[in-house]
């Protein structure tokens, strides 16, 4: 099927909704980056970003190479070869290499002149930012990783999180990357189940956990659930204690501020490039949750790259995303350190006191990349929100957006938002996932950007759009692989001892090649457009269609707050796509409103996207970390049992699904 978008923007080419400046082009640390790799490692000196791509993925060896040597990577034993073993899973990177994660993201706090410059700002619902200075926080990272050791934590060994998005946090894991040992993190919003469901997996030896949190206003209480946690960890040798609402350490736990009072000079374990770094988990809707094993080499290679070319961060740069450690996002937030970078934490809701906030925090920290979601742009557009006119926004050069893709209303207004308070803003759309805890593509600072599209697949990811017989398609919709290994690509899942769950997750249907389960366009000028899941595929009659591009003509009506389309195989050979909507404050789902729903979907799109019926629904379920979940409704609808349909503790509010099930008895 070929895209609406993509033959809009084939045949009747519109202008760039911006373009960067010369200026701007001749400063991007990615123009400096092609000039000196033209010069010492055969990279092509013209044909810009195109040019460079190519032989990015073409000399992938020479590429990674050269993006170790740009950013004076350290390693402490040298590589014998840049890429051994180049098979997918198992491609084997930089091999005979030792290094340290947590020693790059403290370097700046060797400059005697940037020691005393703020590595950390945090804010949160109450209070103005508070900064961490790179000294303090080296000085801290020392003197926990000197009593983890103490406490026995060695190479290998798991330590687990159940913190919000604070300072101590970010101590945490590089104290824990610097002991060699293997970090793993859940947000306090997630239940006792939902931890238990991650963190059994792996056997954490130390738990540091906050009493409680604060979110939307109000107080939220964590002693029982980390009680119960206690409980159901047997491996735990300690836990430390955080009091963010001010209680005493329970018995048997150890005090925060009595781990991080001394001043031990941090001391960086070396360890093999491919050495665990962390475990990330995927979202878990229909069963555990994988855990997602990512190397210290292979993410300080592909971090680097991301953040100090395609987010072009610097030392003057102050990096923010709405995030919480329950997503890859505060791990990729973290990662800022290494370019030098100042990185804001707001621990709080995105919407309180008003739909505003984010950027009310981004005003007050001086932010210059602000990283949100999709759904928190529309959110602000729907409410009428103003940001630029409401806020000093003039340091914020790029807002960045990812967990779903942006849909054209939201560049627009984003664009207009900032051009009428005259700032010249680059908006980048990106899509990566947890499995590689960064982009396929996205952020490109020299390249114009097109409503509706990401600017283009990243260095060193040979990207394409397949169709089911393995051949590449341009202009058409395919299935997202990438067909030469990334760094941070999982080494393993944990207790995947012959990998068979990671192959797969990822090669089952393409062989060697990475599917990773998004229908995405690549359009005739390299640029990106993401149409949803593959896995929740809509395919009407042959014709497969994403279920992003039904949300994005849905929702830009003021009556629809958020919905969800499912696409239903039926027994005897029929199809049934409805499309369920979540109605904003006062709006009723009358003949006019489904009449009104329908056209805006027949002539935005086609008449093949017009589902069969329109059905209110009181919300949209989500997994924990914000993303609708449409597979685990889908088996609802085909009458899988809710216990086998989905993984209740992934759910942010298991009752919405309840409604699924009783529709399905009723079809049936």
């Amino acid at each position: 099927m070929t895209s609406t978008a993509a033959t809009n923007s084939a045949s009747q080419p519109e202008p760039p909704l911006w373009q960067p400046g010369p200026d701007r082009i001749a400063e991007a640390a990615v123009t400096r980056f092609q000039s000196w790799a033209a010069e010492l490692h055969g990279a092509p000196a013209d044909g810009g970003y195109d040019a460079l791509h190519r032989w990015s993925v073409t000399e992938l060896d020479t590429f990674w190479k050269a993006v170790a040597e740009w950013f004076d990577v350290r390693f402490s034993t040298p590589y014998e070869t840049v890429l051994g073993d180049r098979t997918m899973p198992g491609a084997q990177w930089f091999p005979g290499a030792t290094l340290n994660y947590a020693e790059h993201a403290l370097r700046t706090a060797e400059d005697p002149s940037r020691a005393d410059e703020p590595a950390l700002l945090h804010v949160d619902e109450s209070q103005q930012p508070e900064s961490v200075t790179w000294a303090g926080l080296r000085r801290q990272v020392g003197s926990l990783a000197a009593e983890l050791r103490a406490l026995g934590v060695r190479p290998g060994d798991r330590v687990s999180g159940y913190l919000p998005n604070i300072p101590q946090a970010v101590t945490a894991l590089l104290a824990t990357a610097a002991v060699g040992a293997v970090w793993t993190s859940c947000a306090p919003d997630f239940g006792a189940r939902s931890v238990l469901d991650r963190f059994q997996q792996v056997d954490p030896v130390v738990l540091f956990a906050v009493d409680g949190y604060r979110y939307g206003g109000k107080t939220h209480d964590r002693t029982d659930t980390v009680a119960e946690l206690r409980r159901e960890l047997p491996t735990l040798r300690a836990v430390i204690h955080i009091p963010l609402l001010n209680t005493p350490a329970p018995s048997g736990t150890l005090e925060w501020s009595s781990l991080t009072e001394s001043d031990n000079e941090p001391v960086f374990e070396q360890v093999p490039f491919d050495h665990p770094l962390w475990v990330l988990y995927s979202s878990g809707t229909t069963g555990l949750p994988k855990a997602i094993v990512q190397s210290q080499g292979g993410i300080l290679l592909e971090h680097f790259k991301q953040l100090g070319l395609h987010c072009d961060l610097g030392p003057e740069d102050r990096f923010f995303w709405y995030t919480s450690t329950g997503w890859m996002m505060w791990n990729f937030l973290v990662s800022g350190l290494l370019t030098g970078t100042t990185v804001v934490l707001y621990d709080g809701s995105p919407g309180f006191p008003d739909t505003g906030a984010q950027w009310a925090v981004a005003e007050r920290t001086g932010a210059t990349l602000f990283g949100t979601s999709a759904a928190y742009v529309m959110a602000c557009r729907k409410a009428g929100v103003h940001p630029a006119a409401g806020h000093d926004l003039s340091r914020v050069r790029c807002v960045a957006t990812t967990g779903s893709p942006l849909p054209p209303d939201g560049f627009r207004w984003l664009h207009d938002e900032f051009a009428e308070a005259g700032h010249d803003l680059w908006i980048a759309s990106v899509s990566g996932g947890t499995d590689v805890c960064s982009c396929f593509a996205g952020a490109v600072p020299t390249l114009p950007v097109h409503i509706g599209e990401l600017q283009a697949a990243c260095l060193g990811t040979d990207l394409q759009a397949w169709d089911p017989q393995g051949r590449p398609l341009t202009g058409e919709v395919g299935e997202l692989v990438v067909t030469n290994p990334m760094p941070s690509m999982p080494t393993r899942f944990w207790n995947d001892p012959d990998g068979a769950r990671y192959h797969d997750s990822y090669f089952d249907t393409y062989p060697d090649v990475w599917r990773h389960g998004d229908w995405i366009t690549i359009t005739a000028r390299n640029s990106v457009i993401i149409h949803g899941r593959s896995d929740s595929t809509l395919n009407r009659q042959g014709v497969r269609m994403g279920s992003a591009d039904i949300y994005e003509a849905v929702e830009r009506l003021p009556e629809i707050r958020e919905s969800l389309v499912i696409g239903l195989e039926e027994p005897n050979g029929g199809y049934w796509m409805p499309l369920f909507v979540h109605l904003a404050d006062g709006a009723v789902l009358d003949d006019a409103l489904r009449a009104r729903i329908k056209n805006t979907i027949r002539t935005s799109l086609s008449p093949r996207h017009v589902p069969d019926e329109v059905i209110e629904i009181p919300a949209v379920p989500h997994t924990l970390t914000g993303k609708r979940i449409e597979v685990p409704v889908k088996r609802l609808l085909q009458g899988t049992p809710l216990a086998k349909a989905v993984n209740p503790g992934s759910v942010d509010n298991i009752d919405l699904l309840h409604f699924y099930e009783e529709l399905a008895r009723t079809r049936r």
